[in-house]
């Protein structure tokens, strides 16, 4: 009997817990809790109907609220911001991340042509050592020369890329992301799994034109409920041949580039997960080696080039991210090692072939700190140690060692329709040589404000603004590079003006359902531009500052989605960039001119077409007319380019196997066209891809 009591109690516990969450009824009565089929008073039954109609029309609102718009990152950031992702990066036409970041306005990438040939990102006319490129949200650092191969890093495990200028809008943040004049950030695919599933496995094979040969493979895996781990593997071969054209005026030859050849290999490890605290954690391993080809420039008849480059790079890095209360954290540290050997049989020196080989090594720590005062005010601190050394076998090397030092202190102001955020960077910076003369120290501050502002109830239109400055120190190549000479160089100096807006627009039962716009004007000035000078003969040059470069531009960045039909969705996209950069140093012989290889005008567009399990990309690309010199003048006037390109992707499953086939065609109309003066681009080109998920 005890137990069948205990049973009927708990019967009625159950029962009169279910009427309390739904609500019924209000109050029950005693009388009630013996009965297992309770009757519906009229009352009761009308509540139950009203409290539906009003969860149907809450939940009804919800879905018009989500369809009209949905802001991102790019409406609300402080300074202006590009954001390649998901779906858009696969539409593309692009192998590298330097394939991906040409389609954004405001950038001009340095190509030296092929698969082989070095791609530098240049933003906003300041030049390829002013923009930083994060991985994963740390630095990726070359204290040789200041710049990163963006060609060897593969789109095959990135996720996400997003292009500043000025800063990240984030206030918690590394000192480093506070250090640069715009900032690249590559973010790796993180773990992603169906239910009930804890591997996932994206396997891709690419060929096509130039001997193209790169297979590859994703591997996800679930460890626990809290740890995940991944594993991302590359290899990249191709031969680099491709027909090109080349003309001095007067003949016209059609010659095929020999030198491209390359032969790359990659591999990551990765674990991240969550402690029982909530708090992130993760763990990257990065290796990459290649062999290849430099392709040279073509000029004296010269078609052939012999010189090879060996490349290793290894770096692990971790990051740590708390949040206790009002208090955040974020830490990270990171090694990195670098090997790369030169070989150039052109050139003969005592001990025979020219065979130069550089080490560097790089130690960095970092330490966010981030307090909310209350719901509008926040307070962050973040400090940065970073310790680089270099050595080399040339003669009468520096060996250098270089010790920074950024502290800063920034603040954030964010109210319902206005943002404002203030940041002071403290940058010391000590050089150590072992021969030679040393940069020294140097102990600069410099100031950056942001201002965001919603102006009218909507949350369609943004303005926004900021103000940076900002320097950068010379690169061990600059100062040390004994083949240029020893040198004293003085920092390079940038001050960054930006007006800007965005707005954003959803529309309800109509073929076009988004619209968005972002629109900036800005003005730089750069000071003490390092530049390398000719000397007695070709062979002996040296680096100086010199002069001033003012660059007022313009950027325009349109997007649009439609559905046309069911299941038939087209996206178009529109960048147009105006630049006028120019010498603005009364004393230079070439002031006033426009400064070498800036276009006036430069834009892109892009088209995608979706019908069930087809889609069809096409972008269109084109560069306006430059100088590949600082004088202005007929002989160094580069003619304008464009070029078309098309990819058509079909996408199908086969036993929940999602497989995707690629075929793209890029240069469309094979037009002839060289980014750098000299060094000839690739006609028309083919891929071929198909990628595997499961």
């Amino acid at each position: 009997m005890r137990r069948n009591k205990f049973a009927h109690q708990g019967i009625s516990a159950c029962f009169f817990t279910f009427l309390a969450l739904t609500g019924v009824g209000g109050a029950v009565p005693l009388n009630l809790q013996a009965q297992t089929h309770p009757v519906k008073t009229a009352k009761q039954d009308s509540l139950e109907k009203l409290n539906a109609l009003k969860l149907e029309k809450v939940n009804a609102l919800k879905e018009v609220q989500i369809k009209t718009i949905k802001l991102s990152r790019r409406q609300t950031s402080s300074t202006p911001l590009q954001i390649l992702s998901g779906a858009e990066l696969e539409k593309l036409n692009s192998l590298s991340v330097a394939d991906a970041v040409r389609y954004f306005s405001g950038v001009q990438l340095k190509d030296y042509g092929g698969i082989g040939g070095l791609k530098t990102i240049n933003v906003r006319s300041m030049g390829s050592n002013h923009t930083a490129v994060f991985y994963d949200g740390v630095q990726l650092g070359n204290a040789q020369n200041g710049q990163v191969d963006l060609g060897k890093f593969s789109l095959d495990n990135i996720e996400e890329i997003e292009l500043y200028n000025g800063q990240k809008s984030s206030v918690l943040q590394s000192a480093k992301g506070f250090a640069s004049a715009s900032s690249l950030y590559l973010k790796a695919r993180q773990p992603n799994f169906e239910p009930g599933r804890s591997n996932r496995i994206k396997a891709a094979f690419r060929t096509g034109s130039f001997g193209l040969l790169n297979p590859s493979i994703l591997w996800q895996s679930k460890l626990s409920e809290r740890t995940y781990s991944t594993v991302s593997a590359e290899l990249k071969k191709a031969n680099g041949r491709y027909k090109y054209r080349i003309t001095n005026g007067v003949y016209d030859t059609t010659a095929v580039r020999t030198d491209g050849d390359v032969e790359t290999m990659r591999l990551e490890l990765g674990l991240n997960g969550f402690l029982a605290d909530s708090s992130k954690w993760s763990v990257k391993l990065y290796g990459y080696k290649d062999d290849q080809g430099l392709p040279g420039a073509i000029v004296a008849n010269v078609f052939r080039f012999s010189q090879r480059m060996w490349n290793r790079n290894f770096f692990a890095q971790s990051a740590y991210e708390k949040n206790i209360g009002k208090y955040s954290l974020v830490a990270s540290a990171k090694y990195s090692n670098d090997y790369m050997r030169y070989l150039n049989p052109d050139i003969v020196t005592t001990s025979g072939f020219l065979n130069n080989t550089y080490h560097q090594q790089e130690f960095y720590f970092s330490l966010a700190n981030k307090l909310k005062i209350n719901k509008y005010w926040d307070v962050v601190w973040s400090a940065d140690y970073q310790l680089n050394d270099m050595n080399a076998n040339l003669d009468r090397f520096a060996y250098p060692t270089r010790n920074t030092l950024l502290n800063v202190l920034a603040t954030r102001l964010h109210f319902d329709r206005f943002d404002i955020q203030a940041n002071l960077l403290s940058t010391v910076v000590s050089d150590k040589v072992k021969s030679g003369p040393s940069a020294g120290t140097k102990n600069e501050l410099t100031p950056t404000v942001m201002v965001s502002w919603q102006p009218f109830d909507q949350k369609e239109f943004r303005i926004r603004s900021f103000y940076k400055s900002i320097f950068r120190m010379p690169t061990f190549n600059d100062l040390y590079y004994t083949f240029y000479q020893f040198t004293v160089l003085r920092p390079e100096y940038t001050k960054q003006y930006d007006l800007g807006f965005t707005y954003i627009k959803g529309y309800e039962n109509r073929a076009l359902t988004q619209f968005s716009i972002q629109a900036d004007a800005y003005f730089n000035q750069v000071k003490d531009k390092i530049v390398a000078v000719p000397g007695t003969s070709q062979a002996m040059w040296s680096m100086r500052n010199l002069g001033k470069v003012e660059i007022k531009g313009i950027d325009v960045n349109i997007q649009s989605a439609w559905e046309l039909a069911q299941a038939f969705n087209l996206s178009l996209g529109l960048s147009y960039t105006y630049q006028q950069a120019i010498d603005a140093d009364p004393k230079s012989t070439t002031y006033k001119n426009q400064i070498p290889y800036i276009p006036l005008h430069n834009g892109t567009f892009l088209a995608g077409a979706s019908y069930k399990k087809f889609a069809l990309n096409y972008s269109y690309m084109y560069t306006g007319e430059r100088y590949d010199q600082s004088a202005n003048i007929p002989k160094n006037y580069v003619q304008p380019f464009y070029t078309h390109d098309l990819a058509m992707h079909y996408n199908t499953q086969i036993q929940k196997r999602k497989i995707r086939l690629t075929a793209e065609v890029n240069n469309l109309l094979n037009q002839a066209y060289a980014v750098i003066t000299n060094y000839p681009m690739p006609g028309r080109s083919y891929r071929f891809s198909l990628t595997y998920d499961y």
